[in-house]
């Protein structure tokens, strides 16, 4: 604008006032003073004030200027600086000046657009008020220490005053207590982003915390998200490449009593599982030679068994010398010493071998994370032995024979789970990023059984799958147990009314597997990253009762259909020696016989995964009834 009014003078324009040439003013020099036009100055403090003020300065453009048109005004004292001003020449008057009519409507627009563009007020209720935003992420930042939360809203929900609240809760916490205090506030907008310190290991720590934004609504908060939890713990982790890849997919859960031998070498094992009863850990050592050890976590200090952790030692480093990828299975056995590992819904003793773990309780939350960080701190490193796989309790869905909990609905029951296996999960991973958690199911797939005491591993599955993404998706993968129906028939081949090649299928053992792959195939049950989750098969056996070569053929038939899947990563059978209390049962299951001599499945699984394979399975296509492996590939 200014720059515009000085070309003015310089092409001598007529005079906005009277339409003629001014006369030409003599030179003034004054010190101190200085005397300017009175519209130089009225349109120098519009284009400063416009942008504010749009309408205050058109009144001042017609109150003033017209009224003082050609007067001159004497500015307030300065520094001593000589200023000579030059005759002005006035450009003919075009009224109040196209470009600043230009200049105010181009605003005026841009404020109207801005405030049609504004965000709008949404009305908040405890019926719609956890459905108002979405947390989108909640994410560490290893490198500052800090969680960032991010939360996105339609609208701008009416509250007590402009500000959204960040709070973290517990685990077990349903509602915003009375007395919790928020972490951070921000003003109200379509989106935020909030910060809070992480305080990894110590006793203000957030990594458990799952958190939520509310906002002031009649005087207290009221959240307007649903909850969230951390999903990116391995941003902190110690260890980032414990995790040892498989040669093959052939496991088998080992005779401890057989570590120290070379059997396992023989049979060429390239994986293995392990069970871990969290009980057998804690309480003082009894032996001298292995000291109680004292584990401070978060601000608290928990008391190990140092026997039993060296018993451990031994199993996983013996392991890991011999190149074999191990696989823990991390199970809830009865303590009276330790109730508070056991979920308040949980505690008849006596009632399973294994019990829901507690994530409904204070204390049960932090022995979860102090002994599932513990675990992955021994055994992620060099000296003890390296874990790659952890499974969270055992065959789930069977709830009432191995992880039991008074019968409620399914979707409260999985939630109990869920707050237990992400606090493992949590831990875990915040030490080892590449270790693999694992929620096991059995073979029980979809029996829609009339008042049945467990549930089917399809709707754990569903529920579980659906509970994890609605509170921060994790990378968790699925653990089953394939054995055939009924436990005592070794013939998997043989035809099944309960086993069939759908998605609804009563049973899912390994003459359907494809079922499993297929289904966790699926785009709503894949990462975020869009991969089919890690699938092992952990323990699955078959009794030799019948015959060792029917036992021996279905090893056979089961590891080739294993073999052909791309989507299962491991093959961990159960076991290598016989069980005396179950063969009694029917269930032989082991390569080696109670005394420990060798069976016929010994060399099948030997050679199974090896060049030399054919010359040990090909006895079995007679007895399956095929010419050709290929026919029982899906």
């Amino acid at each position: 604008m200014k720059k515009e009014h000085e070309e003015g003078k310089r092409n001598g324009d007529m005079s906005e006032t009277t339409g003629k040439k001014p006369a030409v003013k003599k030179k003034v020099r004054r010190k101190g003073k200085r005397r300017v036009s009175l519209r130089r100055r009225i349109l120098t403090i519009l284009a400063i004030l416009m942008p504010a003020a749009l309408i205050a300065g058109v009144i001042l453009y017609f109150l003033v200027f017209r009224e003082n048109a050609g007067k001159e005004i004497t500015e307030v004292p300065g520094n001593d600086i000589q200023i000579q001003e030059k005759p002005e020449e006035e450009a003919p008057q075009k009224g109040i000046g196209s470009n600043i009519i230009n200049h105010i409507l181009t605003a005026e627009s841009a404020v109207e657009e801005s405030y049609q563009k504004r965000p709008k007020t949404v009305e908040i209720t405890e019926e719609n008020a956890a459905d108002f935003a979405t947390l989108e992420s909640c994410l560490i930042d290893g490198s500052a220490g800090k969680v960032n939360v991010k939360v996105k809203g339609e609208g701008i929900p009416a509250s007590d005053d402009k500000y959204y609240y960040l709070f973290a809760l517990n685990t077990y916490d349903n509602t915003i207590p009375d007395d919790a205090e928020y972490l951070s506030r921000l003003y109200k907008d379509e989106g935020a982003e909030f910060s809070t310190p992480l305080n990894y290991n110590y006793s203000t720590s957030k990594l458990y915390k799952k958190f939520v934004v509310a906002v002031k609504k009649d005087g207290k908060y009221l959240a307007v998200t649903g909850p969230r939890y951390i999903t990116n713990p391995e941003a902190i982790a110690k260890y980032g490449s414990v995790y040892q890849v498989p040669a093959t997919k052939k496991g088998l859960l080992v005779d401890p009593n057989k570590l120290r031998g070379n059997e396992l070498d023989d049979l060429g094992i390239k994986q293995a599982a392990y069970n871990i009863p969290v009980a057998r850990l804690l309480g003082p050592s009894t032996h001298s030679a292995y000291p109680t050890i004292q584990y401070t976590y978060n601000g608290k200090t928990y008391t190990l068994n140092g026997q039993v952790i060296a018993e451990y030692d031994l199993v996983f480093s013996t392991l890991t010398a011999k190149g074999i990828s191990t696989t823990a299975i991390i199970l809830n056995n009865y303590s009276g010493s330790y109730p508070q590992l056991i979920h308040p819904k949980s505690r008849s003793y006596g009632a399973a071998p294994y019990y829901m773990f507690n994530g409904a309780e204070e204390s049960g939350v932090d022995y979860m994370a102090a002994i599932g960080t513990f675990l992955a701190e021994r055994y992620s490193g060099n000296s003890h032995g390296r874990i790659s796989n952890w499974v969270i309790a055992n065959e789930i869905n069977a709830r009432k024979e191995w992880n039991y909990m008074e019968r409620v609905g399914t979707s409260e029951y999985v939630e109990e789970y869920a707050k237990a296996f992400r606090v493992f999960y949590t831990a875990i991973k915040s030490v080892s990023s590449s270790a693999r958690v694992y929620m096991p199911i059995d073979q029980q797939w979809d029996r829609n059984l009339k008042n049945n005491t467990n549930y089917d591993g399809r709707d754990i599955v569903d529920e579980f799958n659906r509970n994890i993404k609605s509170a921060g998706n994790i990378d968790w993968g699925l653990s089953q147990h394939p054995y055939n129906v009924p436990l005592t028939e070794a013939r998997i081949w043989k035809s099944n009314k309960l086993v069939t090649h759908s998605a609804d299928t009563s049973m899912i053992t390994m003459a359907n597997i494809e079922v499993l792959t297929n289904y966790m195939a699926q785009d709503a049950y894949r990462t975020d990253d869009g991969e089919v989750r890690s699938i092992i098969l952990s323990e699955q056996g078959y009794t030799s009762t019948a015959g060792e070569a029917l036992q021996a053929a279905a090893i056979a038939y089961a590891y080739y259909r294993v073999e052909n899947n791309p989507h299962i990563d491991g093959f961990l059978l159960n076991r290598e020696t016989d069980a005396s209390e179950e063969v009694a049962q029917g269930l032989a299951f082991g390569l080696n016989h109670v005394n420990g001599s060798p069976k016929q499945s010994y060399n099948v699984y030997k050679y199974i995964d090896t060049p030399n394979h054919a010359q040990y399975t090909d006895f079995a296509k007679s007895i399956i009834g095929i010419s050709s492996w290929s026919e029982i590939m899906r």
